[in-house]
């Protein structure tokens, strides 16, 4: 989603997140765009001071739609973003 298209969503109410359900787009009182963690409220702008640049990459930004669950999100792909939790391979 680009610039203009995620600012629209989230004027329209929709639910809108970077990188996982956990990151939620949304615009504070004073009409800024923001990206929050929920867990925490860590709070970052969704452009850069300029305005011009995405503060994550367009194709991490998405649309939760009101029927998905936890189980279909899980399948998201998203570049550079790591697990916190780790997997081993078992002997052999």
């Amino acid at each position: 989603m680009n610039i203009a298209e995620i600012k629209a969503a989230v004027d329209a109410g929709q639910s809108v997140h970077w990188a996982s359900e956990g990151y939620r787009v949304h615009r504070d009182g004073l009409g800024q765009y923001l990206i929050t963690f929920v867990r925490n409220g860590s709070t970052i702008g969704l452009t850069d001071r300029s305005g011009r640049q995405l503060n994550g990459a367009e194709a991490d930004f998405f649309i939760l739609e009101p029927n998905n669950d936890a189980a279909a999100e899980q399948g998201r792909v998203v570049r550079g973003a790591t697990s916190d939790t780790s997997s081993s391979a078992g002997p052999g």
